[in-house]
């Protein structure tokens, strides 16, 4: 009887370790299967992120383009602006001349004429 109840008591225990096996391999394999789904949610946020920095990186390149050619336009344009008021300077100082130069021959004009009526009035008295 005793005999009987060893080995009726180490069946029972054979069974409850097999069903402990059984949870232990079940926990285990829910516990990877746990990490594994949780690795690859942060893996499509972290690849997520990687794509977005993908195109930040070649959008802040394309910017950087544009800036720079923005940057030589915009010096070109100064540069012709620059030219245009210069030219526009030169045409101000040969007007300017040409109003000094009209002023003299009329100076010299008003001076001949009044040379001119003097010896006509000495020779015609």
């Amino acid at each position: 009887m005793l005999s009987s109840m060893v080995k009726e008591h180490h069946a029972k225990q054979s069974v409850k370790k097999e069903i402990q096996e059984t949870k232990r391999k079940e926990a285990c394999a829910a516990a990877s299967d746990l990490t594994h789904a949780l690795v690859d949610h942060l893996n499509v946020g972290v690849a997520q992120a990687y794509l977005n920095q993908k195109k930040l990186d070649a959008e802040a390149k394309q910017l950087h383009s544009s800036a720079l050619a923005f940057s030589k336009q915009t010096q070109q344009w100064l540069n012709l602006v620059d030219s245009f008021s210069g030219a526009l300077k030169e045409l101000g100082d040969v007007e300017n001349w040409a109003k000094i130069i009209e002023g003299d021959v009329r100076t010299i004009t008003t001076a001949l004429e009044i040379v001119y009526k003097n010896y006509q009035d000495q020779n015609n008295p």
